[in-house]
C-alpha cells in the first residue's frame, strides 16, 4: 500500500535542502563558542542560519534566538509575564497565559489589550488566520511561517515563536524572534550562548537545517506553491460537500491557511476516522499533534461554540507542497466510502 501523508501541520517531511545542510554540518567538529578555526567554522554555520531565518521571516535587524523548538521559545517569551490569550492557542502558549479572550464562531479572537496578550497568526487545527493588532506582546507564528507572506518587522509584535519542523526543517529546533532591545530574562543559564538569552551549546546540525529549510520555504512561497495547495484544499472540500451535505468545515467563513481543512462529520468520532483512514493508507489527525491520544473534544472547536459532540467529530487534513491532485482525490474517495459504511452501521 502506498501511503499518503496529509498531516503537514503536525510535522512536514525534511526538505532535501535541509538534509544536505545537516549532513555538511556533521563534518564541522568545532564548538561554536570556541575561538579557534574549528570553532569559528561552527559559529559561521549558526550565523548563516540565523541570517537565513531572519531573511525568510522578514526579520532583518531583529534578534533570532535559537531554541529546541517553539515550545521552549514560548516558555522563554511568556513565563512570568501574565499575558492573556484565547482557548484557540496551542498548549505551549495556554500553559503560560490566562485564556480569557473571546472567540467568535469562525475562531477569530477579539483583543482589546494587545500589549498584554499573546495571539497566534494561524490556528493549527482549523487554519483560521488572525488579524494581529499593533503592539501585540507575543505571536505564535509557527503555522504561518513558510505558508503565508509574513514580515516580522511589519507584524507589530514584540516577539514571535517559530519551529523548524513545520516548514521542512528538523524536529527539535526552533527560535524566538524579538524586536531588538526587547527586555527578556534567560530561563536557561550557563555559558551565555545566544546573546545571553539561552545558554547551552547550540545544536549546530539542527540550526543549519533550519536555516536551509527557511530559505527554501521562502522560495516556494514566492513561486506560488501554496496557491496551488489552496486549490487542492478547495477541491477536496468541494468533493466532500458534494456528497456529504451535513459536513461542517470549521472556520471556512474566515481566511485560512492554504493547506488546512477541519472536517466535522456529526456522529463520527474523530479518533475513529483517524484510525480508519490510517488503515486505508492515509495520515491525518484529530487535532493538534501535541494533544493527540487524549480522548477529549477539541478546545479550539468548543471555543468556537461547537458542542462537545461536534467538537469530538472533527479531523484535520493538512496538505503540503508535494501533495498531488491524485492524493486529494484518493483521500476524498476513500473517506466518503468509510463515511457511508459508518452511517450504514449506525442506521
Amino acid at each position: 500500500m502506498t501511503r499518503i501523508y496529509l498531516d503537514h501541520n503536525a510535522t512536514t517531511p525534511l526538505r532535501d535542502e535541509a538534509r544536505a545542510a545537516m549532513v555538511a554540518a556533521m563534518d564541522v567538529a568545532g564548538n561554536p563558542s570556541s575561538v579557534h578555526a574549528e570553532g569559528r567554522a561552527a559559529k559561521a554555520l549558526v550565523e548563516k542560519a540565523r541570517a537565513q531565518v531572519a531573511a525568510a521571516l522578514g526579520a532583518e535587524g531583529a534578534d533570532v534566538v535559537f531554541t529546541s523548538g517553539a515550545t521552549e521559545a514560548a516558555a522563554l517569551a511568556l513565563e512570568g509575564r501574565g499575558l492573556h490569550c484565547a482557548e484557540v492557542e496551542h498548549e505551549a502558549v495556554l500553559t503560560w497565559c490566562a485564556a480569557d479572550l473571546p472567540v467568535d464562531a469562525n475562531g477569530k479572537v477579539r483583543n482589546a489589550t494587545p500589549q498584554r496578550s499573546a495571539l497566534q497568526i494561524a490556528n493549527s487545527e482549523t487554519g483560521v488566520v488572525q488579524d494581529l493588532p499593533e503592539g501585540l506582546a507575543v505571536s505564535d507564528i509557527t503555522q504561518g511561517f513558510g505558508k503565508l507572506p509574513i514580515a516580522f518587522n511589519w507584524l507589530g509584535c514584540d516577539m514571535a515563536l517559530v519551529s523548524a519542523h513545520k516548514l521542512g526543517g528538523p524536529k527539535g529546533t526552533g527560535a524566538l524572534v524579538m524586536k531588538r532591545g526587547t527586555d527578556l530574562a534567560a530561563r536557561i543559564r550557563g555559558g551565555g550562548q545566544e546573546m545571553g538569552r539561552r545558554s547551552g551549546t547550540e545544536n549546530v546540525i539542527g540550526i543549519a537545517g533550519f536555516g536551509a529549510a527557511a530559505e527554501a520555504a521562502a522560495r516556494d512561497l514566492a513561486a506560488g506553491v501554496w496557491d496551488r495547495v489552496a486549490e487542492l484544499r478547495d477541491r477536496l472540500e468541494a468533493t466532500i460537500a458534494g456528497e456529504a451535505d451535513d459536513i461542517i468545515f470549521a472556520g471556512k467563513g474566515a481566511a485560512r491557511l492554504p493547506n488546512t481543512t477541519c472536517i466535522v462529520s456529526p456522529g463520527w468520532k474523530g479518533e475513529t476516522q483517524v484510525m480508519q483512514m490510517d488503515l486505508n493508507g492515509f495520515a491525518i489527525s484529530a487535532g493538534s499533534a501535541c494533544s493527540s491520544g487524549k480522548v477529549r473534544a477539541s478546545k479550539v472547536l468548543t471555543a468556537m461554540n461547537f458542542d462537545e459532540g461536534l467538537a469530538a467529530s472533527a479531523i484535520r487534513v493538512s496538505l503540503g507542497p508535494l501533495t498531488t491532485e491524485d492524493d486529494v482525490t484518493r483521500f476524498a474517495k476513500r473517506w466518503l466510502a468509510q463515511r457511508r459504511k459508518h452511517r450504514a452501521r449506525a442506521a
